[in-house]
């Protein structure tokens, strides 16, 4: 029941991810204030940023967490909502409208956000936040505090030594195993073998992985 859901996620990686949550939102909120500061009743900071702070700071590798997604999903997301709660004057349909359309246009500007669903839900049931913004709202507070996450998720990362925004790293160059490996596979197997197909499969297996990691090394060195 609690084997980790990530590949590749240690204890390390856990607590960090939590104090990016809590140094960027932290950030962002403050930030937020500073500026609209001069805006009375303005809303410094909307509930899906806590959502985008999860991806940002737990799976910075994520297409989803990326600058343009978390930024261009929130604000356009926002814009999508707004425009379902001015032409449907139906609440649950307008709600609706607002989350699907916002995945579509996601979607189709190569901007998917999970929280981009929050930020068109929100705008399309309203309330107090979102009257006194009024047809700002997809940029203030939703696109600013965006900007903000996103920079803070920007410092932290190369404080932690991650990728942000994540580039995948090179392939490695496959090359046929030589002897020296296939002699480190059969150290590290510590068996001798009257070989059938499936232990030949399996060395060779180990062989090409010798073979991969020397090639790392190499390039790395």
């Amino acid at each position: 029941m609690f084997r980790p859901l990530l590949a590749g996620a240690t204890l390390g990686d856990r607590v960090r991810a939590a104090m990016g949550g809590l140094v960027g939102i932290a950030f962002t909120a403050a930030a937020a204030w500073a500026i609209l500061a001069g805006w009375p009743g303005m809303p410094m900071l909307v509930a899906p940023m806590g959502a985008s702070a999860v991806l940002v700071f737990a799976v910075p590798a994520s297409p989803l967490a990326q600058p343009w997604p978390v930024i261009g999903g929130n604000a356009v997301s926002a814009g999508v909502g707004l425009l379902a709660a001015w032409a449907i004057p139906e609440p649950a349909l307008a709600a609706g409208a607002a989350v699907g359309g916002a995945i579509l246009t996601m979607s189709l500007l190569r901007c998917l956000h999970p929280p981009g669903g929050a930020a068109a839900l929100t705008v399309a049931i309203g309330g107090p936040a979102v009257k006194a913004a009024g047809l700002l709202f997809p940029l203030v507070p939703v696109a600013l505090d965006a900007v903000l996450l996103t920079l803070a998720g920007l410092a932290f990362h190369r404080l932690s030594g991650h990728t942000y925004p994540h580039r995948p790293a090179e392939p490695a160059v496959w090359r046929a195993p030589d002897e020296e490996d296939l002699d480190r596979a059969l150290a590290e197997m510590g068996e001798s073998f009257d070989i059938d197909r499936a232990d030949l499969a399996d060395l060779f297996h180990r062989v090409a992985a010798e073979a991969a990691r020397r090639t790392a090394e190499e390039r790395t060195g």
